[in-house]
């Protein structure tokens, strides 16, 4: 079978069929490769996982990574849009949690993905 974007035939027509209708809608992917995006960096990834363990504010959160507040409170905006992170203000002090177990098990998983090459 041809398609116009492709330079080339299918070999296996019979497993392209049978994989087209369960292939998600372009526009989810490209949502899905964003969110792959925000999770790439390596600043943010130790954010999440420090939330993973604990719900924290940002000063702490800035001591532990030894980063300046300035810099943690940007990527955990970037995390907030990506509805990684929720916000809850007590008192003075904003703490900051995984959005979701959701974040926890891509987290979790994808550590232990990496563990199995080492």
């Amino acid at each position: 079978m041809e398609n116009k974007h492709s330079d080339c035939e299918a070999i296996n027509t019979d497993i392209v069929e049978k994989v087209r209708p369960n292939m998600p809608d372009m526009n989810l992917l490209y949502e899905l490769s964003d969110f792959f995006k925000v999770m790439g960096d390596g600043t943010r990834i130790q954010l999440l996982w420090a939330l993973d363990e604990s719900e924290m504010c940002v000063g702490d959160l800035a001591v532990l990574l030894n980063m300046t507040k300035s810099a943690v409170s940007h990527q955990l905006k970037v995390l907030r849009i990506a509805k990684l992170v929720r916000a809850n203000k007590k008192g003075k002090n904003v703490y900051y949690a995984l959005n979701d177990n959701h974040v926890k098990v891509i987290l979790e998983m994808a550590l232990e993905h990496v563990s199995e090459g080492a």
